[in-house]
């Protein structure tokens, strides 16, 4: 059942966990006049709201906030992660399966990364997932051209930092030998832009096939590419709890 009463909070955090989009596109909708209440367009986002009664987008009422869906799309190389291309490239809402309620994905898979994306309706959800401090694990297979030991693959443990960009801990296994190329897992916690190209780059391989295989709890498994499927309660709630702060150490006394 969607909730319109609500603790006061910002309109962009309201509209976000309401499934309208980002709290950057929000902003951008309130820039452009698209966002009114009770027929008046909003010209800034620095407004608190109680209740979505009146929010309108684009004309039409917004729903209400509805409990949290979590869903894994398979998304296949050759498909950006955005709602819309300037360039007219392909993007994943080109093959988005019918059915699905309104998404926004928790961050970005390259263009000709495939694998596991996660897709949600409550864009507060997106942010804390999307923050490197939220500390989920990510985890890959990766096919990449090169000779590499593993004992270069270890010191990635440590970090690195590349052409100023400090990379947190990163856990190499080479899975297999294939000729010239490897087959490794790669478990990252940061997700930054092209972090497993980057780093495996630094020790020496050329990646050339990078598939997301788990985010936290949730396997990609078998699910075919171009399909999607809800997240169960319980691995969503597994999730949510990952998101939250370690507890402080108690102090010596």
């Amino acid at each position: 059942m969607r909730e319109t009463e609500i603790a006061p909070q910002r309109i962009a955090k309201a509209l976000a966990r309401a499934g309208v989009g980002s709290r950057r596109d929000i902003e951008r909708l309130i820039g452009e006049g698209r966002i009114a209440i009770d027929g008046t367009p909003l010209t800034s986002p620095a407004l608190n709201i109680s209740s979505l009664k009146g929010v309108t987008v684009d004309g039409q009422p917004v729903a209400g906030i509805a409990p949290a869906k979590l869903y894994r799309f398979h998304k296949p190389a050759g498909f950006l992660t955005t709602a819309r291309d300037p360039a007219g490239r392909p993007t994943i809402m080109d093959i988005l399966p019918a059915g699905l309620p309104r998404v926004v994905p928790v961050g970005r898979l390259d263009m000709n990364t495939e694998g596991l994306l996660l897709l949600t309706t409550d864009g507060e959800l997106k942010r804390a997932l999307e923050l490197p401090s939220s500390n989920v694990p990510r985890v890959y297979r990766v096919r990449a051209f090169g000779e590499v030991s593993q004992k270069a693959l270890e010191s990635l443990a440590d970090g690195a930092t590349i052409d100023g960009v400090h990379y947190g801990p990163v856990l190499a296994d080479i899975e297999r030998r294939m000729g010239h190329n490897l087959w490794l897992i790669v478990t990252i916690r940061e997700g930054k832009n092209r972090e497993v190209r980057r780093v495996l780059e630094h020790v020496g391989l050329q990646v050339n096939r990078l598939i997301r295989i788990a985010y936290g709890p949730i396997g990609l498994d078998d699910l075919p590419p171009r399909m999607a499927d809800e997240i169960p309660e319980a691995d969503l709630r597994t999730l949510k709890a990952m998101l939250k702060p370690a507890p402080k150490p108690a102090g010596r006394g």
